[in-house]
């Protein structure tokens, strides 16, 4: 039987936290990965951990978003990190994401796209006239047509990007109950399964509290 993945969202630029969710989270009924973003990565510590970091799976969190040649500078700067994921903007554009793709190696190149925190009248707000299932179904095309290795989308949108792009998916936006945060589109760890996420992002529900009992309420809810 396969084992359910979840990448841990390391939002803290405090290596002590980080080595605490690190330890607070291995188990042996779900896959674990982990996931540093912008606040880890551009801390003092942080790329320096990272570098040390050994046997797990790890997925950098940088949105990439930039000019083709600043995408592919990014990439070959960090590939002195055994990275295993590494996520762009998909609205870079078809030339940005191409030229990633070829410098990218066995790194993961993970296509992001409308972020969770965005809904369609947050859509609206930044000057798009296409809904957020239409604007991601769009993306996902385009990240097929790049052969990007795996989008970053809402549990929302998994089953219409999985009929343009067979690839891994990975979702955030990832809660146990309907409160929120700042996410807008949101849906419990086995929704998002049975809409056929490979991998979940989970941050605060796993990280806040008492680590080791939020783990095994996941893995609870996975066995219900």
């Amino acid at each position: 039987m396969k084992k359910n993945k979840i990448f841990v969202a390391c939002d803290a630029a405090n290596i002590s936290k980080i080595k605490k969710i690190i330890n607070n989270t291995q188990n042996s009924k779900i896959k674990i990965g982990y996931k540093f973003g912008l606040e880890f990565l551009n801390s003092k510590k942080g790329r320096s951990f990272l570098s040390k970091l050994k046997n797990k799976v790890i997925f950098a969190d940088l949105k990439l978003h930039d000019i083709p040649n600043t995408c592919v500078s990014t990439v070959r700067a960090m590939k002195d990190l055994k990275i295993n994921y590494l996520t762009i903007h998909i609205s870079s554009g078809l030339q940005a994401l191409k030229a990633t793709k070829k410098v990218s190696g066995k790194i993961k190149l993970t296509g992001v796209t409308i972020l969770t925190s965005l809904d369609n009248k947050s859509l609206k707000e930044i000057g798009f006239n296409r809904d957020t299932k239409n604007l991601v179904l769009h993306q996902a095309k385009l990240a097929n047509k790049a052969k990007l290795d795996a989008i970053v989308c809402s549990a929302h949108e998994v089953e219409i990007v999985k009929k343009v792009f067979k690839k891994e998916i990975i979702t955030p936006g990832i809660r146990f109950n309907s409160k929120s945060n700042d996410q807008k589109r949101v849906l419990s760890p086995r929704q998002a399964y049975e809409n056929g996420s490979n991998w979940l992002v989970m941050g605060r529900p796993i990280t806040k509290g008492n680590i080791k009992k939020n783990i095994q309420n996941l893995i609870d809810h996975l066995s219900l």
